[in-house]
């Protein structure tokens, strides 16, 4: 069906999750927020790491995690994300190449260190994550691997990185290279705080260059000020030629045109960590898109694999996707 190269290729942040299992307590004494996502400078994520108990360490960011998840299903995917020549992202670079995916952004060799996300999950499976960017938004065009993107049949952009400068002129250049190509430009909003400090230039980045837009519900409602889900659909409808908008327990809607679809989730067991969820869902949906699946039928392939990464400690599905795909979708 196609001649190139790589099916997804991403960019984004290249953080090394670090999850550890905690409780209240824990939170109340380091005055964190329960279900936020906080950046703390290099000092804090030291201390709070330094404080925490024994944690499970692996290659993370959003962008990244979707990459591992194509790569998990049998599709082709590469990788952009800067980080440093230090134990952190040598760490990075052999979980994101161990699962399949191409990675070769060279490692700074000065500068801050490599980024790291401290996951605390608590006993109602809720994430609370602190998060040092470090090397990671230092990110610019001449870390681009353009050949790599314009063997992409779709290029997927983590919008946690248009924070810096430097990330958003990488960016643009390279969804003009993959457009130039034939590619697909997709785009995860990743985090309603970022669109809040990003409107304007999220909705021009939407109109202007994003084929598939990833959303949840705060993210969506964040990005047009709507009072509502159902006012941010239809606020979204044509703005892109696909926008895949998610909602936890209640599943995800699928708009193209004026088609919709309703895709119910799946529930493949309790709910231990909502970490990857959303990351996961957009790995099956880009993966059925990119073997020319309808959308129906790609809402369902996201549906599944979020369904499955929820039932587990982090983001990175202990399963095999493939089997569960033939089990559940034949």
């Amino acid at each position: 069906m196609t001649t190139k190269s790589f099916d997804v290729v991403g960019i984004g942040n290249a953080i090394v999750d670090v999850l550890v299992q905690a409780d209240d307590a824990f939170l109340d004494n380091h005055n964190l927020t329960k279900g936020t996502m906080a950046l703390v400078d290099e000092g804090q994520a030291e201390r709070l790491y330094a404080s925490a108990g024994p944690g499970l360490e692996t290659s993370g960011g959003s962008a990244a995690n979707t990459l591992a998840g194509i790569a998990q299903l049998g599709g082709r995917a590469g990788f952009i994300g800067r980080v440093r020549d230090d134990q952190l992202g040598a760490i990075f670079a052999h979980d994101i190449r161990a699962v399949g995916a191409r990675y070769e952004t060279p490692a700074a060799s000065s500068g801050a260190s490599t980024a790291r996300c401290l996951i605390l999950v608590t006993p109602d499976a809720q994430r609370t994550m602190c998060t040092y960017l470090g090397a990671s938004v230092g990110l610019d065009p001449a870390d681009l691997d353009l050949e790599m993107v314009a063997q992409a049949q779709v290029l997927y952009l983590e919008g946690y990185l248009w924070d810096s400068d430097e990330a958003k002129q990488a960016f643009i250049a390279a969804a003009d290279v993959a457009r130039s190509h034939g590619g697909k430009v997709a785009l995860s909003l990743s985090d309603a705080f970022c669109v809040e400090r990003h409107r304007e230039s999220f909705q021009a980045l939407v109109d202007g260059h994003v084929d598939v837009l990833f959303a949840n519900e705060m993210e969506i409602t964040a990005l047009y000020k709507s009072n509502s889900f159902e006012e941010a659909l239809e606020q979204v409808r044509g703005r892109c030629a696909i926008a895949a908008l998610t909602r936890s327990e209640q599943g995800s809607t699928v708009l193209s045109g004026d088609q919709t679809f309703t895709i119910p989730p799946y529930s493949l067991g309790p709910l231990v960590d909502t970490t990857g969820a959303g990351d996961l869902y957009a790995a099956g949906f880009l993966f059925g898109l990119t073997r020319g699946e309808d959308l129906e039928r790609c809402g369902q392939l996201g549906s599944l694999c979020a369904g499955a990464v929820v039932t587990q400690l982090g983001p990175r599905p202990q399963c095999s996707l493939p089997d569960l795909l033939a089990q559940h979708l034949g």
